[in-house]
């Protein structure tokens, strides 16, 4: 007999919907469901069904893509055992126990206060890739019940295998997910570099890495960074797509920017120009300046894309010295410079448009700049 299995089953009303539909081993056992009543259920013509290993499915028919998701999760993560309930009505012994476990009975949605020990905990186990990019909505990623296969990150100790319609994506370092629709979710950078890893359509790299951007889910910078970690951009299809990335990115920070000014009421300045000392050197360009002022904004949309190969962070450091370097030169001579990333510009453009203000107010209290010349870029 095993000892772990109640004598009475556990009523289901702290489950959710979709957990009494898809359930673990371990859960049905909690509801007094032992193994060899979840294997009848299963034979053929049988009311359950084993979609996955140690993970049922408490109908006879297709899975829905929601239980498809959450049957991954049962599968990678490590499901939290609710605490044990007692059940409302006299426990019978065990020859009474009913031949059809209640998992397939209905009960009464959870009260209000009931709502957080409804939600399904699935440890250490996030949607990833495609799957991920759907429940995201984006228009480029195929509709989750045509995917054959759902990609799920788990840390790289778990001992598990890719099975049937799951594929193991193994990583050093857990993101923090996005709960979407119930469902822990990679953010959209890193979902992307784990659905481009297993596609070769150049088309439809561009597509996915093009609305990312454009449809204001995620900057360029971060996309970049998260295909540089996954050691993508030896492969020709993707560095092509991550050039107009890049481009695309850029030419959206930059249409932040003219509607930053406009929308707070700032000063036109020149726009995307050149700055050289009169007959001596480029100073470098600016994507907008200030010459009464001696004031310049510049976007931050460096972005590392081979440090697979040269050290992502030697990259950074060599970029940001060069930043630096310049920064301190046009300070020198006077000039402030405003460094702004598109995140700033697209979450929190007030504060950005402050920033210049405020910089543009001071420029009275400062010593005269030097004399520069402002050539097109």
């Amino acid at each position: 007999m095993n000892h772990n299995t109640p004598l009475s089953p556990r009523p289901l009303r702290h489950l959710c919907d979709v957990q009494r539909r898809v359930v673990g081993v371990a859960q049905l056992r909690e509801h007094g469901v032992t193994a060899a009543d979840a294997a009848e259920r299963c034979r053929a013509g049988g009311p359950w069904q084993q979609i996955l290993p140690g993970v049922f499915l408490l109908h006879p028919g297709p899975p829905t893509s929601e239980e498809r998701l959450h049957a991954t999760l049962l599968y990678a993560g490590r499901p939290v055992a609710a605490a044990a309930t007692p059940s409302p009505t006299p426990s019978p012994t065990p020859s009474a126990r009913p031949a059809v476990a209640p998992a397939v009975l209905p009960e009464q949605p959870a009260a209000p206060d009931q709502a957080a020990a409804a939600r399904p905990r699935y440890g250490e186990a996030v949607i990833t890739g495609l799957a991920a990019l759907a429940l995201h909505r984006f228009a480029s990623a195929p509709p989750l019940i045509s995917l054959d296969r759902i990609d799920v990150l788990v840390p790289r100790t778990r001992r598990l295998r890719s099975t049937g319609f799951v594929r193991l994506v193994r990583t050093q370092a857990m993101p923090d997910p996005e709960e979407l629709t119930g469902v822990p979710v990679a953010p959209v950078a890193r979902a992307l570099a784990d659905a481009v890893g297993h596609l070769a359509d150049a088309n439809a790299v561009r597509r996915l890495l093009t609305e990312a951007v454009r449809g204001g889910h995620c900057e360029a910078t971060s996309v970049v960074r998260e295909l540089t970690r996954a050691r993508l951009l030896n492969q020709p299809h993707v560095v092509d797509a991550v050039d107009s990335l890049v481009a695309e990115g850029r030419a959206i920070a930059e249409d932040r920017l003219y509607e930053m000014v406009r929308a707070y009421g700032l000063p036109d300045p020149l726009w995307n120009v050149d700055l050289r000392l009169p007959g001596g050197p480029h100073l470098g360009g600016v994507d907008a300046y200030w010459p009464d002022q001696a004031v310049a904004v510049e976007l931050d949309t460096r972005a590392s894309r081979q440090g697979h190969r040269q050290g992502h962070r030697l990259e950074e450091d060599a970029q940001w010295s060069e930043v630096a370097r310049k920064r301190e030169h046009l300070e020198r001579l006077g000039i402030t410079v405003v460094h702004i990333t598109p995140r700033k510009l697209r979450d929190a453009a007030d504060q950005q448009a402050a920033v210049v203000r405020t910089a543009l107010m001071a420029s009275g209290d400062r010593d005269p700049a030097a004399y520069v010349v402002v050539l097109p870029r």
